[in-house]
């Protein structure tokens, strides 16, 4: 992207924002009756916003909403082209809101704006138009049958689907969830990250804004007690899609079994290795993915090279190129957009990394 702003302009869209604080039920603000959550920026310790959180009734009143706006039909029965054009319309307000989202994404995330600027608002908005776009090309099929029979398969929404969010890509992993959910037709409840609920909150504001009816697409801040366990509970959800730990996945699993046997898609943690071989013809490529692989985002990524096995005959050589280039990545404040690595999530996260050590 070449219209990058200066260290300073960043600052000061950042002193400018004015961040929600409540969770969004049934298309407006709603006062939420949980703990208030401080949501902090992780670079500076400085507090951003005090949010009230949902809590177990809260759950109940949005999931109430979500199962009356799928059953009415506004959204779930709308015409193809009709829930297009308004996931279109909510692509045009995230880019005409691209730089709030990016500051309010890297201030409580501590990610670079640099690459929230570059890859996440931007991989965001082109998820949901991907989908959006997807809506009227997916057909139906006839399955063959006998001269006396007629087989059709019908793709139909699900219901109403929980999407319970990480704290490492908070908007661009809501669009992942989001953006097929809401093309086929869902109601979606999201529960971001304790740390990272802003941007969630900021986009079920602009989706009523571009047209998503009331109860289609809410968002409720708070714990994994007391949002997402009555969340993977619930009777009346139909479908949970989780990113998050490996334990927290279980859990997840758990509660289908325990409730109504609803779906569950899990995107769990990982442990991945490089191996590289004695015969690598180019150390110097191999050397940039590997730092690429381990760094990026601030190693805080499921699929982040943790691991580096490599032959003797060619460790020496490897590591003296890979120590080079990291010498090359800047760090400092998230807002400058000349660094490449921010901050991590907070003081738990930062003594779990050092731990490593």
């Amino acid at each position: 992207m070449s219209d990058l702003l200066t260290h300073a302009e960043y600052q000061a869209l950042a002193g400018d924002l004015n961040p929600p604080r409540s969770p969004f039920i049934d298309g407006k603000y709603h006062t939420g009756r949980g703990a208030v959550m401080t949501t902090t920026n992780p670079a500076t310790g400085a507090v951003i916003a005090e949010i009230t959180t949902a809590n177990a009734d809260d759950v109940d009143l949005a999931v109430e909403k979500a199962r009356e706006a799928f059953d009415q039909g506004h959204w779930s029965k709308m015409d193809p082209d009709g829930r297009k054009d308004v996931l279109i319309r909510l692509c045009k307000l995230m880019t005409r809101n691209r730089r709030e989202l990016a500051v309010m994404e890297s201030i409580e995330s501590g990610k670079p704006i640099l690459d929230c600027e570059t890859i996440d608002i931007p991989e965001a908005i082109h998820t949901i138009k991907w989908h959006a776009e997807a809506i009227d090309k997916i057909y139906d099929q006839t399955a063959p049958t006998g001269d006396d029979a007629l087989s059709i398969i019908v793709r139909e929404p699900i219901g109403v689907v929980a999407a319970v969010l990480p704290w490492n890509f908070p908007l661009l992993m809501l669009a992942w969830k989001i953006g097929p959910a809401l093309a086929a037709g869902c109601s979606v409840i999201v529960k971001p990250a304790e740390q990272t609920s802003l941007t969630a909150l900021r986009m079920a504001e602009l989706a009523a804004e571009a047209g998503v009816p009331r109860g289609v697409f809410q968002v409720l801040p708070g714990d994994g007690p007391s949002i997402g366990e009555p969340l993977g509970m619930h009777m009346d959800i139909d479908m949970v899609s989780f990113t998050g730990s490996t334990e927290t996945g279980r859990r997840f699993l758990r509660y289908a079994a325990d409730s109504n046997l609803k779906k569950v898609v899990l995107e769990c943690g990982g442990k991945n290795p490089a191996v590289v071989l004695a015969d690598a013809e180019n150390l110097d490529l191999v050397a940039g993915h590997v730092v690429n692989a381990a760094f990026w985002n601030m190693g805080e990524n499921c699929s982040a090279n943790s691991r580096l096995i490599v032959h003797k005959d060619v460790k020496a050589e490897l590591m003296d190129k890979i120590t080079a280039r990291v010498r090359d990545w800047k760090t400092g404040d998230p807002l400058d957009p000349a660094n490449h690595l921010g901050a991590l999530i907070d003081g738990e996260h930062q003594q779990k990394v050092a731990g490593y050590l």
